[in-house]
């Protein structure tokens, strides 16, 4: 039987995402941020869409003249009589004085009263970077041409914390220069503000530092350079018997390495801090929670009645015309419907979540109950990943404050009673532990496990060291403190 390739008609059913769902999709997972900007470009692209105004303010008692009957009996423009340069008074205006008080302060004084006047902090729009002070500070200090341009290149090379991220042979051979004298614009670069910028390592960044002290620490400077890992998991005891100095000693070096800075670029770098504005507000009203969606700064769309009036047949429009309507009608009603059902459905999710987590909104972290996807997604009957792209960024205001809508879904820990407690809860437990704890006797993460166990919570020791990494809780080594 020979073998042959020839094509067969085949008939099957399959899921075929179309553009227009991609775009519902898409919306789900949008930020307000997001979503505005959205709504922005598709009001831009689709002339179709358009803003709903809001109804116009009219006077008490007075009703609303139509648009028609405005047009009809519109009022005649008032006739400004001529002004001439005579009468009583003219000779006697102190046109000097006028000249004088007639400048920018007027128009300012005129425009803002008072308190109301904005500062000029207000107008500036960009943050001072670490680059733009060291390179303004290079600008102000005596170098050559030679030692200028390696001074650059520093600069240019140091990461967000402050550190030189090439060597100085990386340095040579891109400025050409000698190591003497880029080594010699390295260590002038140091000496900038903020103090030990553009080290190497961090033993080199707090010795800098170290020698700009007056008097200067001969036994902390020497603690830095041999006994840095020591001093990082505060074995005083072992550095005291090491360098044959009393503990006390050790501690007063050890107290002032503490207050150096080991990121001297940090204070200049960092995301400016945006303030966070809630998807959905809960209320407790009458002993019950009300849910308000926020839709504050949101377009509200609408079609617009020109083009309405073409598809209608009112207005005359050629065949290609009335296609193109035809098509960006149905672009933004679909644009309109996947809105409206986004809120409804962030609606829905947050109306599930304040159901399962109810006994948070009363009484706090502590009565945090375990919630997977797969709940809220059987509540409302809808799937995970639906859910995921909702609770996607999104942040809700509670009476316990503003959390995103990801914080209420957390595993479970069995505890030895067999009940079952929320992930974060236990992490809360664990940071309340370490807070009440003995500097002098931090507690293990071995030893936080017995804590736990007393409190009916069972959990294994890595899982703690876990939870104490992700709330950025340094180890007990770390921790110690000899007072």
């Amino acid at each position: 039987m020979a073998l042959e390739i020839k094509q067969t008609p085949k008939l099957v059913q399959q899921l075929v995402i179309t553009p227009q769902l991609q775009q519902a999709i898409r919306l789900l997972q949008l930020t307000r941020l997001e979503l505005v900007d959205m709504i922005s470009q598709e009001m831009k692209e689709n002339p179709l869409l358009e803003e709903t105004e809001e109804g116009r303010e009219t006077a008490e008692g007075e009703a609303p003249v139509p648009e028609q009957a405005e047009a009809e009996t519109a009022p005649e423009p008032e006739v400004t009589p001529e002004v001439k340069g005579t009468g009583e008074g003219s000779d006697e205006f102190d046109w000097e004085n006028y000249l004088e008080n007639s400048n920018l302060t007027t128009f300012q004084k005129s425009s803002y009263d008072g308190e109301e006047r904005p500062s000029f902090e207000n107008f500036l729009t960009k943050k001072t970077t670490l680059t733009d002070h060291l390179h303004w500070q290079l600008q102000l200090s005596r170098f050559t041409e030679e030692e200028h341009d390696a001074g650059t290149w520093i600069i240019g090379n140091l990461d967000e914390d402050g550190y030189l991220k090439i060597s100085l042979e990386e340095l040579c051979s891109e400025t050409h220069l000698p190591v003497e004298v880029v080594e010699r614009v390295l260590r002038k670069v140091q000496q900038f503000d903020p103090i030990g910028v553009a080290a190497r390592d961090l033993k080199e960044c707090l010795l800098i530092q170290l020698e700009q002290i007056s008097p200067r620490d001969s036994l902390a400077e020497r603690i830095v350079s041999e006994h840095l890992s020591l001093l990082k998991n505060r074995n005083y005891p072992a550095i005291a018997k090491r360098l044959g100095v009393s503990l006390e000693r050790v501690n007063r070096a050890a107290s002032l390495i503490s207050k150096l800075d080991p990121k001297p670029g940090k204070a200049f770098g960092g995301e400016t801090v945006q303030e966070i504005v809630p998807d959905v507000y809960v209320y407790k009203v009458e002993g019950e929670y009300v849910i308000y969606l926020n839709d504050d700064g949101i377009p509200r769309l609408k079609i617009n009645s020109l083009y309405r009036n073409v598809l209608n047949g009112s207005r005359i429009a050629p065949e290609g015309d009335r296609k193109y309507i035809q098509d960006k009608l149905r672009s933004a009603l679909w644009l309109i419907r996947s809105i409206h059902q986004r809120q409804r459905t962030i609606y829905k999710v947050a109306k599930s979540i304040v159901k399962f987590q109810r006994g948070f909104l009363d009484s706090g972290i502590q009565a945090l109950k375990p919630l997977v996807l797969r709940d809220v997604a059987e509540d409302i009957q809808m799937h995970e990943s639906t859910i995921s792209r909702v609770t996607h960024n999104k942040y809700v205001h509670t009476p316990q404050g503003i959390y995103e809508l990801k914080f209420f879904f957390n595993a479970g820990i069995t505890s030895t009673q067999g009940e079952t407690m929320a992930s974060e809860s236990v992490k809360n437990l664990v940071r309340e532990i370490i807070a009440k704890e003995d500097p002098r006797k931090p507690y293990s993460d071995e030893k936080l496990v017995q804590i736990l166990e007393g409190m009916n919570i069972h959990i294994a020791r890595r899982t703690v060291s876990k939870y104490r990494e992700m709330m950025k809780i340094l180890s007990s080594n770390e921790r110690r403190k000899i007072v």
